[in-house]
């Protein structure tokens, strides 16, 4: 290409995504003054009750990790009740509802996840204290389940029609070892080729989050030839190298900025008190919103664990001791630019309903569309939250409602052309 076309190219690219940007500064203040924008927004607080109501309902059916399947069925059911059309469940669990644009692009995918961290036959009925909810999973992600169909039902009671389609999705396998397997199978095969703007609604609170936690997860499994625990004394311990191993991590020193951590949340092995471990194994977790970091972290990682392997060997003069390092879980590390349309997008409707504009970083089903260059971020549900991943978790549904909103309002503005 010549210089001066070249360089033309360039100015014209950049006008481009300056009009972009500024247009998506004005989305918000424009967007509310429509009578339909308007009157679903009023119906999105008028319908905190059922919300509240559907919170409760989504959370008291189970949904186990690779187990989501009761409360999918529950969910598509919702979805149709909600007006949704086209209502599905795909090969790996995502529940799928559209709501017709007036042309099939932009798709924006509004999204919230199916699952749990807790383990069939937890007591999941949800315990109602005033404004407080308790319950497993009552805030992550069973709230944002809710808000997903609290604002299908106020966009058809406010009448409102977008340029584009708004594709409504419950995943599957955002927590734990799910591996982000539901909206994997949503960008590969389901809706591939088919998604322009993404926005996972998730945690407590009224965040907007654009930056990407990566995180790496392992399982590390250590073998001896095991035995008596005092007949074969003196025989290498697969226990006792995982605590060697455990030792060592937990005296990592990481960054907070940006901002790193590391966690053994599982561990598991042995056969008896008085028997000498023959295998033993741990899962850990590994996380920074830097990717370069989040591979340093890894390569420590790996190094304490076989130095714990070593040590347990030179104890005892042996070789009899083996270790397997294994990834079970990737989630790629990433952030959308703070001046993209998609964040400022965010930033205008959170500022048009007179909401705090507050960012943060996360781990949540926006990582993978972030990680392919999809505009992508999270939101948070509105409402406050404590206890997540525990039997004691707590929502305070106060002004929640606003949550709701903002999804509702971000959403038609990212319908926009």
């Amino acid at each position: 290409m010549p210089r001066t076309s070249a360089v033309v190219f360039f100015w014209l690219l950049f006008a481009s995504a300056a009009a972009a940007q500024q247009r998506a500064t004005e989305l918000g203040p424009m967007l509310i003054q429509q009578p339909a924008v308007r009157a679903a927004i009023d119906a999105a607080r008028a319908g905190e009750a059922q919300i509240i109501d559907d919170q409760v309902r989504i959370c008291e059916v189970e949904a186990p990790p690779f187990q989501e399947a009761k409360r999918a069925q529950l969910y598509g059911q919702m979805m149709r009740d909600a007006g949704l059309k086209n209502v599905r469940i795909d090969a790996e669990g995502n529940v799928i509802g559209e709501r017709p644009g007036d042309n099939a692009r932009p798709n924006v995918v509004l999204s919230a996840h199916l699952d749990t961290v807790f383990p069939r036959g937890t007591d999941v009925r949800v315990k109602r204290e005033g404004r407080l909810l308790r319950g497993p999973g009552i805030g992550d992600d069973c709230r944002g389940l809710a808000d997903l169909i609290g604002v299908a039902r106020a966009l058809n009671k406010g009448g409102v029609t977008t340029p584009g389609t708004i594709t409504f999705v419950a995943t599957v396998g955002e927590e734990g070892l799910g591996d982000l397997r539901g909206v994997r199978r949503l960008f590969n095969e389901t809706l591939k080729g088919g998604i322009d703007r993404f926005v996972s609604i998730d945690g407590d609170g009224l965040g907007i989050t654009y930056i990407a936690t990566g995180s790496t997860r392992y399982r590390v499994t250590f073998k001896g030839p095991g035995g008596h625990s005092f007949g074969s004394f003196g025989t290498v311990s697969a226990t006792h190298a995982l605590g060697r191993a455990i030792a060592l991590i937990a005296d990592f020193d990481v960054p907070t900025a940006p901002r790193t951590t590391f966690n053994i949340g599982r561990v598991g092995g042995g056969t008896s008190v008085n028997a000498i471990a023959g295998e033993a194994w741990m899962e850990v977790d590994l996380r920074s919103s830097d990717a370069q970091t989040l591979r340093a972290l890894e390569v420590r990682f790996k190094q304490a664990v076989q130095d714990a392997a070593t040590a347990e060997n030179a104890r005892w003069r042996s070789q009899a001791l083996t270790v397997a390092i294994e990834v079970v879980g990737q989630r790629p590390a990433g952030r959308a630019l703070p001046t993209s349309p998609i964040v400022q997008a965010a930033v205008s409707v959170t500022k048009a309903l007179d909401i705090p504009v507050s960012f943060s970083e996360g781990s949540t089903d926006s990582n993978l569309p972030i990680s392919l260059g999809i505009p992508a971020l999270t939101i948070d549900t509105g409402g406050r939250g404590s206890g997540a991943h525990s039997e004691a978790e707590m929502f305070d549904t106060t002004d929640a409602w606003r949550g709701t909103q903002r999804a509702l309002l971000l959403a038609v503005a990212l319908s926009q052309p």
